[in-house]
C-alpha cells in the first residue's frame, strides 16, 4: 500500500528559496544520498528517512550515479522507495542526480565526455525507474575533456527530455565560466552550482559563489556540516559506528584532528549560547548567505535529520557572534 505523506507537509517551518533566476524553487534544506542509502546500509532506515524528510516539507532529494556503496545502489534503493511509497507524488518532488566520478570499469565509466555522460543517465534513469530526471548535473570537471564537449551532452539531455534542469558541480573557476555562457548562449541555462561549503572548508568563497551569482545559477552547498565534524559526534574523539570509524565512509581517521576538534568544542559553545547545537548552528551560517539556495544534509536516522531541519528555526546571527566564529575559523 502506498505511503500516505501528512497533509499539512508544506505548512511546516520548511522555507523555499527561488534556484538562481528561474522558477524553480527549492527547499532551504535537502537530502542527499551520499552516505545511508547504499547497500551497505539499512534500507527501512532508509525509507523512514525519506518519508520524514517528505512530511517535513523536504522537495528535493539529491543523487549521483556512484553513490553507495555499492556505486548505483543508493539510486536503486531510492527508485524502489518511490516505486513502493510515492508513485502518486513523483510531481511533488524535485530528484536530481549527477555523472562524472568513475562508476564502472573501463575507459568510458569515468570521466566528462558524452560517451560517459549520456550512459551515464540512461543508466541512472532505470536503476531510479524514472521518466526523467529534474536536475542532471556535470559531476565535475575532468581536467581533460574539453568544457563545450560536456555542455553539449548536457544540452541534448534536456532536449531529450531525460531531465527538466540542468547544473554543475565542483567546476574550477575558470570552466565554471565557460559553462555558465555555453548553456546561457544554447537557451538551457545552468541553475544550480553544487560545490562543498562549510565553516571547515570555505574555498568558494575565493569566486565560486560569486561567479554563480553573476551568472543567475543558484548554489546549493554539500557537507555543511564537515562530514559530521561540525556536530557534536566528535567532540570527545571517533565514537564507535561513526563515518569516521567506518571503512567504508568518506571522512578519514587522520581528518579528525586535534585542532579541529577543539574549534569545533568552541564554536559548540556559541551554538548553545544561541539555543542550538552545534549541527544547526553549522547549517544556519552556510544558509546565511542570500546567494545560498539550499544545503544539503546527509542524516544516519529520522532523529538526526530532524534535528538538521531545526537549523531554519534560527537563521540569523548577530555581529558578535558572527566575529567570534571567524576568529575560531580563520586558521583553517
Amino acid at each position: 500500500m502506498e505511503y500516505e505523506p501528512a497533509e499539512n507537509r508544506y505548512a511546516g517551518k520548511m522555507q523555499y528559496n527561488y534556484c538562481g533566476n528561474s522558477g524553480l524553487l527549492l527547499p532551504r534544506i535537502s537530502l542527499g544520498l551520499w552516505h545511508n542509502f547504499g547497500d551497505v546500509d539499512d534500507f527501512g532506515v532508509a525509507t523512514d528517512m525519506i518519508k520524514y524528510a517528505f512530511d517535513n516539507g523536504i522537495t528535493h532529494f539529491d543523487l549521483a550515479n556512484n553513490y553507495g556503496p555499492a556505486p548505483g545502489s543508493a539510486e536503486t534503493n531510492f527508485g524502489k522507495i518511490l516505486k513502493n511509497d510515492f508513485q502518486s507524488y513523483r510531481d511533488e518532488m524535485i530528484i536530481s542526480s549527477k555523472a562524472g566520478h568513475e562508476m564502472w570499469p573501463g575507459p568510458y565509466g569515468d570521466g566528462s565526455s558524452r560517451k560517459n555522460i549520456m550512459a551515464s543517465i540512461n543508466q541512472s534513469l532505470r536503476r531510479t525507474g524514472l521518466d526523467y530526471f529534474d536536475i542532471f548535473y556535470s559531476h565535475r570537471y575532468d581536467g581533460v575533456t574539453p568544457v563545450e564537449e560536456t555542455v553539449q551532452a548536457l544540452i541534448d539531455i534536456v532536449k531529450q527530455g531525460k531531465a527538466l534542469y540542468v547544473g554543475l558541480s565542483k567546476y574550477p573557476l575558470e570552466q565554471q565560466r565557460i559553462v555558465y555562457e555555453e548553456l546561457q548562449d544554447s537557451g538551457v541555462p545552468c541553475i544550480i552550482s553544487q560545490y562543498r561549503y562549510s565553516m571547515f572548508d570555505r574555498s568558494i568563497e575565493q569566486g565560486n559563489l560569486a561567479l554563480a551569482a553573476e551568472y543567475g545559477s543558484g548554489f546549493i552547498a554539500f557537507s555543511p556540516l564537515a562530514q559530521g565534524l561540525l556536530t557534536n559526534q566528535y567532540l570527545r574523539g571517533i565514537p564507535e559506528n561513526s563515518r569516521a570509524a567506518k571503512s567504508t565512509g568518506f571522512l578519514k581517521v587522520d581528518q579528525v584532528t586535534e585542532e579541529r576538534i577543539a574549534i569545533a568544542r568552541q564554536l559548540n559553545e556559541i551554538a548553545a549560547r544561541r539555543g542550538q547545537t552545534l549541527a544547526e548552528m553549522a547549517l544556519a551560517w552556510v544558509l546565511k548567505d542570500a546567494r545560498i539556495t539550499s544545503v544539503i544534509v546527509g542524516a544516519s536516522s529520522v532523529k538526526q535529520l530532524g534535528d538538521n531541519i531545526k537549523a531554519i528555526d534560527n537563521l540569523l546571527f548577530s555581529e558578535t557572534e558572527l566575529s567570534e566564529i571567524k576568529s575560531l575559523i580563520s586558521s583553517i
